[in-house]
């Protein structure tokens, strides 16, 4: 090889800033934040938290990423409870702050940190435990936080949007395999496939400005309430003939600019990617198909979201979590983005 060749290859490889203004601005900035050349993090060293953020005050947040370890609402399989220890976990498999699809550096838009897990004294009464996440929660949006929580079985979702839609009914895009919108299941309301009826008949969830994606499976006959009351559910099969840019549009035009929480359930991911979890159906989204998604709803009036039924148990890879802590820094990004539009 040519040694001029030779020796200006040389001086490209020792170089320490990456070929990104924006990056390059923000690590200057923020030189502890980790994962960029010359101080890569080890992943594997140190307490777990989401994103390696450390533990945070909400006082200190714009947007508070939260566990909740709760399976008490499963029909079937339990283990989710065991889901934000394991996405904490993987959240760190993977560094720097910048989403290359969408160009969102979240750091630069809102203060995010990991606040640690919703406390559950009632671990055997599923409606008192219930009554615990919502008083946790009204506390978060009380502080005037977003929060980005990570359960847990999808019967969280319920107190949360307690708490999200107190002061005004919600909109929700929904993301799953199941609409979760039964009635009571062996004499209680408070499990995992409920918890938007639950919310819709409190209040808090406009039905009208719901829109569910990537439902399928043999449930389909306890999903009545979903369409008697007005919400868009979007099956796996119509989601793939219409496309997904057609799906985002849609939900885009629905919720409009009202407020809009967003739920992603491992589920919605087809097993073959995503086996940890308690009610998997065949045949849903490729991860790809839902970051899409997630990427698709940037710009809208959110007001928090979640990434549940992550049950490491059934996953020993750990594979499932990663897709959920995935989904995470997706989330994280379009709220983020939504909230500096706020201020």
């Amino acid at each position: 090889m040519d040694a001029d060749k030779l020796s200006r290859l040389h001086r490209l490889a020792e170089k320490t800033d990456l070929n990104d203004r924006a990056l390059n601005e923000f690590l200057a900035a923020n030189p502890d934040f980790g994962g960029d050349k010359p101080d890569h993090v080890t992943p594997y060293a140190g307490h777990s938290s989401f994103l390696r953020t450390g533990v945070c005050d909400l006082s200190d947040l714009d947007i508070a990423l939260i566990g909740v370890p709760f399976d008490l609402g499963v029909t079937n399989r339990p283990g989710t409870r065991f889901g934000p220890s394991q996405v904490r976990e993987q959240s760190v498999l993977t560094s720097g702050p910048k989403n290359h699809a969408t160009g969102v550096i979240p750091a630069l838009l809102a203060r995010y940190g990991d606040v640690g897990d919703v406390p559950i004294k009632h671990t055997y009464d599923l409606e008192k435990a219930t009554a615990e996440i919502a008083a946790y929660f009204y506390s978060v949006i009380d502080a005037g936080v977003i929060p980005l929580s990570v359960g847990g079985d999808h019967s969280i979702s319920y107190p949360i949007l307690q708490a999200v839609g107190r002061d005004s009914p919600v909109g929700l895009i929904h993301i799953d395999a199941h609409a979760d919108t039964g009635g009571p299941f062996n004499g209680s309301r408070f499990h995992h496939g409920g918890p938007f009826r639950n919310a819709v008949l409190d209040g808090v969830l406009d039905p009208e400005r719901t829109v569910q994606i990537g439902i399928r499976g043999r449930a389909e006959p306890h999903w009545d309430f979903s369409y008697d009351s007005g919400m868009r559910v979007i099956h796996i099969e119509e989601a793939f003939e219409i496309g997904l840019e057609a799906v985002i549009q849609e939900v885009r035009d629905l919720v409009e600019d009202g407020p809009t929480y967003v739920s992603f359930d491992v589920d919605s991911i087809d097993p073959a990617f995503a086996p940890g979890t308690g009610t998997p159906e065949v045949g849903g989204f490729q991860p790809r198909e839902v970051q899409t998604l997630i990427r698709g709803f940037q710009g809208l009036n959110l007001v928090g979201a979640d990434v549940v039924e992550v049950s490491p148990p059934y996953d020993p890879t750990g594979n499932t979590a990663l897709v959920g802590a995935t989904m995470m820094w997706e989330l994280l990004c379009i709220l983020a983005d939504s909230f500096s539009g706020k201020v």
